[in-house]
């Protein structure tokens, strides 16, 4: 498959001539190892590449100091580290022993361990990069924005040949996941309730958290639920977003919303195979929005909080991104080319009294819906974004 270049690198060499560790994080198949070794074509070092999920590399590290030294003149790229917590403090040693920046670039899979061993052996050593499956702003040429909404961003999905290929990928990834790589992360438990609740959470993708009705279905505690969802939640599988506390007075629906992270992962857990059916699914709202507010918040992580709005008398809008106690912008969602805004949206905005009053659609150029509020298409909502973050 071709290898398309990726708005992360510039980012990860930037950290490469800073720090002596650069740790590229994201859900597996996202590209990472392919980043990292992009990265390493041009950091202006040799490199040494270890994958951890492979016997024979992972048998160099039987005696890691060793390793390590014969290669201090290199880059070491582990890949999947977090199969090898123990030789953080290993990391960390060789680091200070050397002073060097771009010593190791590590990958993984984000799991609670990852992030807590790293934190704790190599502080202030280390800078961490997300990965997220391609994103509107970084399609090349010939993929629209329709089909990464059906497909999602996962490489090997996105530029499959054609749908029934991605589909069949995706369907492969989720057995994969469940079966053995959320295991890998620490989960102890059967793969079939794993694909039961990870089926559920599509369902209830962009609607409002319900632990106890989960609880329920599946025959266990809420906190057990919880759990579960927080692996699911550090393995980059699904989001939550918390509501937003702009106005006190109101009564605020306080329970986060979910969504999936990939909306092509969202259609294969749904069984939406065609982009046809999904345009008749009653879940086609749904999965517009998780992938609009996928795209939003990829891009405006670091320079936002974000929330949903919602009040128990229905006043509600889809995202609001904060700085501080100010709301930058107030977003509606909505799959439509003639959107129109609802009395609860107006309520919502009113009470939210956001700077700028957004709502995405499918595509098209900014135009007025009425005086404080312009409707435009995603692709071009993410690019004012995009220069208002640089």
């Amino acid at each position: 498959m071709k290898i398309y270049s990726r708005k992360y690198q510039s980012k990860i060499l930037q950290l490469c001539s800073y720090f002596p560790v650069v740790a590229i994080v994201g859900a597996r198949q996202v590209g990472k190892t392919t980043l990292a070794k992009l990265v390493s074509n041009s950091i202006g070092k040799r490199s040494v590449h270890l994958d951890l999920e492979l016997n024979s590399d992972l048998s160099k590290l039987e005696n890691a100091e060793l390793f390590f030294k014969a290669n201090r003149d290199k880059c070491i790229i582990i890949d999947e580290v977090q199969l090898r917590p123990d030789i953080f403090p290993l990391i960390r040693a060789i680091v200070d022993t050397t002073g060097e920046n771009c010593q190791f670039i590590i990958t993984g899979s984000a799991s609670p361990g990852l992030l807590q061993q790293s934190t704790e052996s190599l502080a202030g050593r280390i800078a961490y990069v997300e990965i997220r499956p391609f994103s509107v702003d970084e399609l090349p040429d010939g993929i629209s924005v329709e089909k990464n909404w059906f497909r999602g961003g996962f490489p090997k999905a996105l530029f499959a040949p054609d749908d029934r290929a991605a589909f069949n990928w995706l369907d492969n990834f989720i057995k994969t996941y469940v079966e053995r790589d959320l295991r890998m992360l620490g989960v102890s438990v059967q793969p079939l309730m794993l694909r039961r609740l990870w089926t559920m959470l599509a369902f209830l993708n962009g609607n409002v958290m319900n632990y106890s009705n989960l609880s329920k279905s599946l025959g266990i505690t809420v906190n057990t639920v919880k759990r579960y969802i927080d692996f699911f939640e550090h393995a980059y599988l699904i989001k939550r977003i918390p509501a937003n506390y702009s106005n006190l007075s109101k009564r605020i629906i306080k329970s986060p919303k979910l969504f999936v992270n990939d909306t092509g992962v969202l259609h294969a857990l749904l069984g939406v195979k065609d982009l046809n059916v999904l345009y008749g699914s009653p879940y086609l709202g749904s999965s517009w929005e998780g992938y609009c507010i996928n795209q939003i918040i990829g891009m405006t992580k670091d320079a936002y909080f974000a929330s949903y709005y919602r009040t128990k008398e229905g006043a509600e809008c889809d995202l609001v991104l904060s700085k501080g106690d100010t709301a930058e912008f107030a977003i509606e969602i909505k799959f439509s080319s003639q959107p129109r805004l609802t009395k609860g949206n107006t309520e919502a905005l009113k009470a939210i009294n956001a700077k700028y009053n957004y709502v995405i659609i499918p595509e098209g150029e900014p135009y007025p819906l009425r005086e404080d509020v312009t409707a435009i298409g995603i692709k071009e909502f993410i690019e004012i974004l995009g220069n208002k973050n640089r």
